[in-house]
């Protein structure tokens, strides 16, 4: 087993300190953090040992860090990030990837071009929650079928206008690029593509400031062909209380719904195409047997993927979570947006670099402005306690 990773941390908002936090406490093993980064006001006071910047490329150039964690905005990622794989350091980063599709191919790009010696992770933390990895085992297995349709209503993201009002950069075009499909559901979108593949048609209906005083989406119903003819839909909101988080998955055994704590599975004892061209009656269905998997808690979450971070630079273990990967809960969530503003479906892969062209001048010439609240000073440790359960900046 090799020494231990030198961490730093560029970015210390909520996700930021949360994660500094559980590495000063001893949750996470093979990894010291030997440096953060942030604007001046923004820096903790010092740990023995710690050094601290207010320039990400001084960290990067410092020698200080085998590898860095970038919690910083999400316009900033494909900059952060290609400078810090340019320099040899084992990347992780926040979802998503980055605010569009080009800047997450130009991260996998720089990526390509230092050999893939280093490792590059992404923070996509429900991947260890036993819910998912059990439906994804079902799935994989062929026990459950082929997936006929999908439904996934993830309104349980609810955030308030003090919320919004935090940061300046939080719901706008040009600060987050983007709302709830960017903010909240990059984990759900990439667990999605992650247990169903890629589709080849994404519809988006988008409300844009539907329950709160911002500019981009705060409501979103995706409707999503595959190639093999499977029909998915995902309706996620900020607006809604308390919110629900039921996944519905039809397959020719049957139906999966996972609800908090357990997974309920209505299993066919025939298989529903096979029923449907044998059966002697019009009327009939195969018969059925309820089967309850109980769920308990959601896993690891953020430390089980810094962990798997520091096992995959020391000991080579398999990630969880590669970076690569990030690319396509992206390209969904930028589909949805672009076929609500153009008012048609659009077809995967998507062009890339028009979108991008898009979101720039949305951010450009926005006039947008947000309604102003007097944060209080002891902000948020409680509010993102209150966060969906699996925890979502």
């Amino acid at each position: 087993m090799s020494e231990n990773v030198r961490l730093g941390i560029v970015g210390l908002g909520n996700m930021g300190r949360a994660h500094r936090n559980n590495i000063l406490a001893g949750k996470v093993t093979g990894i010291d953090l030997t440096a953060v980064c942030d604007i001046p006001k923004g820096l903790p006071d010092p740990r023995e040992g710690e050094a601290q910047f207010s320039d990400v490329g001084e960290m990067i150039a410092s020698g200080e860090i085998d590898a860095i964690h970038v919690c910083t905005p999400h316009p900033s990622h494909r900059e952060i990030g290609v400078k810090a794989l340019e320099a040899g350091l084992h990347v992780l980063m926040e979802k998503p990837l980055a605010v569009h599709k080009a800047d997450c191919q130009a991260l996998i790009d720089a990526y390509d071009q230092t050999g893939r010696k280093k490792v590059f992770a992404a923070m996509f933390n429900q991947r260890t929650d036993p819910h998912y990895t059990t439906l994804k085992r079902l799935i994989d297995s062929g026990e459950i079928g082929k997936v006929r349709r999908v439904h996934w209503s993830v309104t349980d993201w609810f955030r308030t206008e003090y919320y919004y009002a935090l940061g300046g950069w939080r719901a706008t075009w040009k600060g987050e690029g983007g709302g709830v499909l960017l903010n909240q559901c990059p984990h759900n979108l990439d667990l999605f593509q992650w247990l169903f593949g890629m589709p080849e048609q994404v519809t988006g209906f988008c409300n844009f400031g539907r329950y709160h005083q911002i500019e981009v989406e705060d409501d979103a119903t995706l409707y999503f062909k595959y190639a093999d003819g499977t029909h998915a839909t995902f309706i996620t909101s900020t607006g809604e209380a308390p919110g629900v988080n039921r996944l519905e998955v039809i397959a020719e055994r049957g139906v999966i719904t996972v609800d908090d704590g357990l997974i309920r599975w209505e299993r066919n004892e025939t298989e529903t195409t096979e029923f449907s061209d044998t059966a002697l009656s019009g009327f009939s269905k195969p018969d059925t047997w309820q089967v309850e998997i109980p769920i308990a808690g959601r896993g690891g979450q953020h430390i089980e993927i810094l962990q798997n971070f520091s096992d995959a630079i020391r000991e080579g273990a398999e990630l969880i979570s590669p970076a690569v990967e990030g690319i396509h809960s992206v390209e969904l969530a930028n589909a949805a947006l672009l076929s609500a503003w153009d008012g048609k479906t659009v077809d995967l892969p998507m062009d890339a670099d028009r979108y991008a062209a898009i979101l720039t001048e949305k951010g450009d010439t926005s006039t947008f402005k947000k309604k102003e609240i007097q944060a209080a000073a002891t902000a948020s440790a409680d509010d993102f306690a209150k966060s969906n359960k699996a925890g979502g900046a």
